[in-house]
């Protein structure tokens, strides 16, 4: 018998088609007598259908972080790490991983059973693709084509897993007074490779004894290697296991003296290196009673450049969700710096302002500062959806806190933005602006 005749304009056929020509195809294709005749049947489908970039789809389900956090813990399996070979049509559309159990909705499309199931237990009743409604009780059909397809083209294409080098030896090339600095350099780059999504290699890592030596390589005189060494600090704090043992070998210390460094990227690293320890309370404690710590940070944000002003940022911010930091903040000068820069348009630096206008001492910083309510109000008028909500958490506590503030507040039209504002998409903006509204109209 002869195959099926295709048009001669078949590709242009297929991507308009109203019908699941694809469906119909994996169907044909799973007939073809040899594992290789599959695969590259199935490379041709590949190559003449749209794949998801090209139809502009989006994860309904997870966030980018959601999906690097997915990445990182399953970093272990052969699978995730041949992901990016395999054609975009063995990819579930909701994790974007390899399916295992591929099952077709009645939309026609196809999903990995555990992430369509997990769409419907939490209540959905849409095709997360399509949109378009489906029964109460939607049914879930194997597709047994697709299966075998993906099986077949993993036994054809698997590569060879890449072994992991050995921490140890890896180690001792940095703890080496004999190492030459090239050595050091190729040592921090493969640990850095390994250690950044594999967080079973990170385990080995800091189990064999490699913080003292990276922390050593942090205080070197050689901006590279420090800044490599900062980088693989910065990959071992991912783990919240790691964040309160590398303050215990003594990170901090080192991370501030590379804070007033010469490399404007060590002193950016150093400022991220602190916001991935400030995650874990107990370390923003820490942190804030370190000499010079937060001082350094303030520093940082004076008289550094783009990208470690808003390091800086971030790192305050982090640090004072800790109350006791504010004050510290604002003692080292935080709150004059943190408004000029955020005139300038860093908005992170109005997120910072948010939490120390908690403080007594914060609010009397802002209220010395001529224009401060101006430049809040610009920040209304025409920042971000985030900008907005602690540009209003700002205003909200120093109002609430002196009518000389309130009186300029309202001077500068701050009411009547207020009242748009609570109409906004952004129910925290809303929120934030219906509570300022609340405070101005109860001062007066």
């Amino acid at each position: 018998m002869g195959g099926p005749k295709y048009p001669s304009n078949f590709k242009s056929y297929v991507n308009n088609s109203p019908v699941n020509i694809k469906g119909i195809m994996v169907t044909e294709v799973a007939f073809i007598p040899t594992s290789q005749a599959r695969v590259l049947s199935l490379r041709f489908i590949s190559s003449i259908c749209p794949t998801r970039e090209d139809q502009n789809l989006k994860n309904p389900l997870l966030s980018w972080k959601e999906e690097s956090s997915i990445l990182e813990r399953e970093g272990g399996r052969s699978e995730l790490r041949m992901a990016t070979q395999f054609p975009d049509d063995f990819k579930c559309p909701i994790s974007l991983e390899i399916m295992s159990d591929p099952v077709i909705l009645s939309s026609g499309h196809t999903f990995d059973r555990s992430s369509i199931q997990r769409w419907l237990d939490s209540g959905h009743r849409t095709c997360p693709i399509t949109k378009l409604p489906l029964s109460e009780h939607p049914s879930l059909i194997p597709n047994h084509a697709l299966r075998s397809l993906i099986s077949n083209y993993t036994l054809v294409s698997a590569p060879k897993p890449q072994p992991h080098p050995e921490p140890q030896t890896l180690i001792a090339t940095l703890t080496s007074p004999s190492s030459p600095l090239h050595s050091k350099l190729h040592s921090l780059d493969q640990l850095n490779q390994f250690s950044k999504r594999n967080p079973v290699f990170r385990r080995r890592l800091t189990e064999s004894g490699a913080v003292s030596a990276v922390l050593n390589c942090v205080g070197s005189e050689d901006s590279s290697l420090q800044e490599k060494a900062l980088s693989l600090l910065l990959n071992l704090s991912l783990d919240d296991d790691n964040k309160v043992g590398l303050v215990a070998e003594g990170a901090i210390g080192r991370i501030v003296a590379a804070l007033h460094g010469r490399s404007p990227d060590c002193r950016a690293v150093a400022a991220t290196m602190l916001t991935s320890l400030a995650v874990v309370e107990v370390n923003r404690a820490t942190i804030g009673t370190y000499p010079y710590a937060i001082r350094a940070l303030v520093s940082l944000l004076r008289d550094g450049k783009g990208r470690e002003k808003k390091e800086a940022a971030t790192a305050l911010y982090a640090i004072c969700s800790f109350p006791d930091n504010r004050r510290r903040a604002v003692e080292c000068g935080a709150v004059p710096i943190l408004i000029r820069i955020a005139d300038s348009g860093l908005e992170r630096a109005v997120e910072v302002l948010g939490l120390l206008a908690k403080c007594k001492e914060g609010r009397e910083e802002m209220e010395k500062f001529n224009g401060c309510v101006k430049i809040l109000v610009r920040v209304l008028r025409n920042g971000s959806s985030r900008g907005v909500q602690y540009a209003l958490m700002t205003l909200n506590s120093l109002c609430s806190n002196g009518d000389g503030m309130c009186l300029e507040t309202l001077k500068e039209g701050v009411l009547e933005i207020c009242m748009g504002l609570v109409e906004d998409d952004n129910e925290k903006v809303r929120r934030n602006a219906s509570s300022l509204v609340q405070t101005l109209q109860g001062k007066h």
